[in-house]
């Protein structure tokens, strides 16, 4: 897509939410502990989630630093103290979004709720924080896999509501992003260039590199993770196993093996995508 392309579609989706005014909350605050922003019927709206799988904390292994400082994080915020957004980075597959779904499984009933946003809706996420500030609710706007290219909306948006706009964010919204990258925007060679290395041995960034490092630096909290070695991800599988009612036997363990030299990572997610691979070939032929 052109970048002439890009500005088009931006300014579109602009006069779209102008024209469908005011976004529309659910008909029902109750019907679900998580929503989406969806556009139907020409109408920009938050849609209740009909069924939402459910995480608990136990089955994330290997993850427990993680685990701590966002429970921390979160169980600050459900009990209205202060608390920060919260940016979890790392390789892929290794419990980012897991740990978000679990935090809504175990504080739903204390007001918890999810609302979900695409990257290509943020630049209606103020709108989104307009809309729930007067709920008694505590919300997280989730933002899952987020990756930017320069002189997208979406990115000063974002950085709009986490710190610098002049509406502010209401005491009862967080922002929680997993990405694969930290700051989100591609580092580029050419950035360095501009680098400024003083006499005294200072050495001043580019212009270029502040701005790509200034969204993840309005992260309060920032959660790192890293790939599973063979032991964590056989530990996650036996986890998954057991949570099929499958025992780990000598032969799952060798073909679990097996797929991690086919996909050529370890992770959680995939230990889960064995699991139920394992589970439901056990299940549907048993053998006699």
């Amino acid at each position: 897509m052109s970048d002439m392309q890009a500005v088009v579609d931006q300014l579109t989706r602009i006069a779209q939410a102008l024209e469908q005014g005011v976004m529309r909350p659910p008909q029902d605050w109750n019907a679900s502990v998580a929503f989406r922003l969806h556009h139907r019927a020409g109408q920009l709206r938050l849609e209740p989630v009909r069924t939402v799988e459910k995480l608990s904390r136990e089955s994330l292994k290997n993850v427990d630093r993680q685990l701590q400082a966002i429970e921390t994080n979160t169980r600050q915020f459900v009990n209205h103290l202060p608390a920060n957004n919260v940016l979890l980075t790392g390789a892929r597959g290794t419990g980012k979004s897991s740990l978000v779904r679990a935090m809504l499984t175990h504080y739903a009933d204390q007001g918890l709720r999810l609302i979900e946003v695409d990257k290509s809706d943020l630049l209606f996420l103020q709108d989104v924080v307009d809309l729930v500030s007067d709920r008694p609710e505590r919300f997280i706007v989730f933002c899952d896999d987020l990756s930017f290219e320069e002189g997208e909306a979406g990115y000063k948006a974002l950085k709009s509501v986490l710190d610098g706009s002049i509406a502010g964010t209401s005491d009862n919204v967080l922002v929680y992003a997993t990405s694969n990258r930290r700051h989100m925007l591609p580092q580029m060679m050419k950035d360095n260039l501009q680098t400024q290395h003083v006499d005294n041995g200072e050495v001043r960034p580019a212009e270029a590199i502040e701005e790509k490092v200034s969204l993840s630096d309005r992260f309060g909290l920032w959660i790192s993770f890293h790939s599973f070695n063979q032991d964590e991800y056989l530990e996650a599988v036996k986890v998954w196993l057991t949570h099929f009612d499958m025992p780990f036997t000598d032969e799952a363990r060798l073909i679990a093996l097996r797929w991690t030299i086919e996909r050529g990572s370890k992770s959680g997610r995939l230990a889960y995508q064995f699991a139920k691979h394992w589970a439901g070939t056990a299940k549907l032929s048993p053998k006699s």
